[in-house]
C-alpha cells in the first residue's frame, strides 16, 4: 500500500469524490486516493456503488491489494467481482494473502484458480490451509491462523530473544509467545511484556503464565467473541482434543465476528440476509424479500380470518373496529421488548434452563403491571371517546390479557427456537406478531361479543 499521506476523509467523502471523478470521466485522478486507503475502506466504497461503477474502480486497484480487499467484502459482491477478474490476477491476489484470509475466499474462486494457488504454496503453507479448512468457518478452527511463535519452557529468555532476532519479524496481533513441550502440547503463554523487562538469564518457565486455559477448535465462534471480551484477549491459542496447539485467534478476527452478528441480528428481522447486495438487481433482491412478505401475508390472513369470526359484533358495535389496532400493537410493541431482552441474553449465553423460569416470571409481572397502568389510560380514553364504560372497560381488560401473553410469548419463542436450532433473530417476530394480533383480536371481540351483544 502507498504511503503517502492523504486528506482525512470519511467513506462517505472519498465515496463522492470517487462517484465524482467516476461520472466526469476523471476517474484515473482518483486512483492515488483508492490505494492509499485501507483494504476494508475500499471494500466499504466498493459496496456502495453500483455494479457498474464497481468494475470501473476494481480495475484501479493495485494488484497486491486486491487479495486483502476481497476477504473483507462481503459474499454477493465478492463474488461478482471474482467472475470479471482474470484467473491470473485471482492468483496473484491469493498468494498475497495470510492462511486464515485466504482460507476464508478459497470456496469463492474458481477451480482452477483453487488448484493453481494450491500449488504454488509451500508444503507448509498448505498444510496450515488444510488445517483451518478442516473446520467449520464459524467455529475456532475456522477463524484460527495456523502462524504462531512458539518457544519450550526450558530455555532462557536471551535465547528466546536471540531466536527471535533470527526470525527477524513476528505475526501481526502477536502480545505472547505460546509455550509448547516437545510434542506441541499447550503449556502457557509468554507475554511479551515480561519478555522485555526480565533478566535474559531467566527461564520461560518462570516467566510464562500458565492460568490462560487455550480455545478449544471445536469453539462456537460467538463463544470466541464472548470470551475475547471478558478476558480483554488480543490473541489465544486454538487446541484440539489433545491439547496440541493447532494456531491463534487474535482481535482483527473476532471484530469481525461481533460485526457479522450484529448485522445478522438486525437483517434477520426483516427477513434479510447481511450478506445481500445492496445495489443488487431489483429483480433479484424482489425474489429475495418476496418469501418472507408472504410469510407475513400468511400471518396477517390469519389474524385476518379470527377477525371474520366476530363479523356480527363488529356490525353491531363500530366503535370496536376502531379500537382493534390499539391492543394488537401495544401487545405487539410489550412483546417485542421482551423477545430483543431474551434473543441478546441467549446470544451472550446469559440465558438458560438454570434462569429462564425467574427470567419470565420476572417479564410476566412486568407485563402485569404495564397492562395495568396503560389499561387505565386507554379505558378512560376509549370510554371518554364513545361514551361507554362499557367499550372502556373492554378495552382494558383485553389490554392486560394481551401484554401478559406478549410477556410470555416474548420469552418462550426465542427459548424454544433456540432448543431447535432455529434463529430466534430469524422466525421470533413473525412468530410474536402472528401471537400478540390473535390473542388480541381474541381477547377484545371475544369479550365484547360475550358482554355488548
Amino acid at each position: 500500500m502507498p504511503s503517502k499521506a492523504q486528506p482525512d476523509y470519511s467513506t462517505s467523502q472519498h465515496l463522492r469524490i470517487l462517484t465524482a471523478g467516476i461520472e466526469s470521466g476523471t476517474v484515473q485522478h482518483v486512483q492515488g486516493m483508492i490505494n492509499s486507503l485501507h483494504p476494508a475502506e475500499v471494500a466499504d466504497m466498493l459496496e456502495a456503488l453500483k455494479p457498474l461503477y464497481r468494475e470501473l474502480v476494481w480495475e484501479l486497484i493495485e494488484s497486491e491489494s486486491r487479495g486483502e480487499v476481497l476477504v473483507e467484502l462481503n459474499d454477493e459482491v465478492r463474488t461478482s467481482l471474482i467472475e470479471t477478474t482474470g484467473t491470473e490476477d485471482l492468483i496473484h491476489a491469493a498468494n498475497t494473502l495470510e492462511t486464515d484470509d485466504l482460507a476464508d475466499i478459497l470456496q469463492d474462486l474458481p477451480n482452477v484458480v483453487i488448484q493453481e494457488v494450491l500449488l504454488s504454496l509451500s508444503n507448509q503453507d498448505r498444510n496450515r490451509l488444510e488445517t483451518v479448512l478442516a473446520y467449520d468457518e464459524d467455529c475456532a478452527g475456522g477463524l484460527m491462523n495456523t502462524d504462531t511463535v512458539t518457544v519450550r519452557p526450558d530455555v532462557t529468555l536471551d535465547v528466546v530473544l536471540r531466536y527471535l532476532r533470527k526470525r527477524g519479524e513476528i505475526p501481526e496481533q502477536t502480545d505472547n509467545l505460546i509455550v509448547v513441550d516437545r510434542t506441541d502440547h499447550y503449556i502457557g503463554l509468554l507475554p511479551l511484556s515480561s519478555l522485555l523487562t526480565n533478566e535474559e538469564s531467566l527461564t520461560v518457565a518462570e516467566l510464562m503464565q500458565t492460568d490462560e486455559a487455550a480455545i478449544p477448535v471445536t469453539m462456537d465462534e460467538k463463544d470466541v467473541a464472548l470470551l475475547f471480551e471478558q478476558r480483554d484477549l488480543i490473541s489465544a491459542p486454538v487446541v484440539n482434543e489433545e491439547n496440541s496447539l493447532l494456531g491463534r485467534i487474535t482481535i482483527d478476527d473476532v471484530v469481525d465476528v461481533i460485526r457479522e452478528g450484529a448485522d445478522h441480528s438486525i437483517m434477520s428481522m426483516a427477513g434479510l440476509d447481511e450478506e445481500q447486495d445492496m445495489f443488487a438487481p431489483a429483480t433479484r433482491s424482489a425474489r429475495r424479500r418476496a418469501i418472507w412478505l408472504g410469510i407475513n401475508l400468511c400471518t396477517a390472513l390469519l389474524a385476518s380470518w379470527v377477525i371474520g369470526f366476530y363479523e356480527e359484533t363488529l356490525e353491531k358495535v363500530v366503535a370496536l373496529a376502531i379500537l382493534m389496532p390499539v391492543v394488537a400493537s401495544m401487545g405487539g410493541i410489550a412483546g417485542s421488548q421482551t423477545l430483543t431482552l431474551v434473543i441478546r441474553g441467549i446470544a451472550l449465553r446469559q440465558i438458560g434452563r438454570t434462569n429462564a423460569s425467574l427470567l419470565l416470571g420476572k417479564e410476566l409481572t412486568i407485563g402485569v403491571l404495564n397492562g395495568l397502568l396503560w389499561a387505565i389510560v386507554v379505558a378512560v380514553v376509549a370510554g371518554s371517546w364513545f361514551q361507554s364504560t362499557e367499550i372502556g372497560l373492554l378495552i382494558g381488560s383485553a389490554m392486560i390479557i394481551n401484554m401478559v401473553c406478549a410477556a410470555l410469548a416474548g420469552v418462550t419463542i426465542p427459548l424454544t427456537l433456540e432448543r431447535l436450532g432455529i434463529d430466534p433473530a430469524l422466525a421470533g417476530g413473525v412468530l410474536l406478531t402472528t401471537i400478540t394480533d390473535v390473542v388480541g383480536f381474541v381477547a377484545f371481540l371475544g369479550l365484547a361479543t360475550l358482554y355488548l351483544v
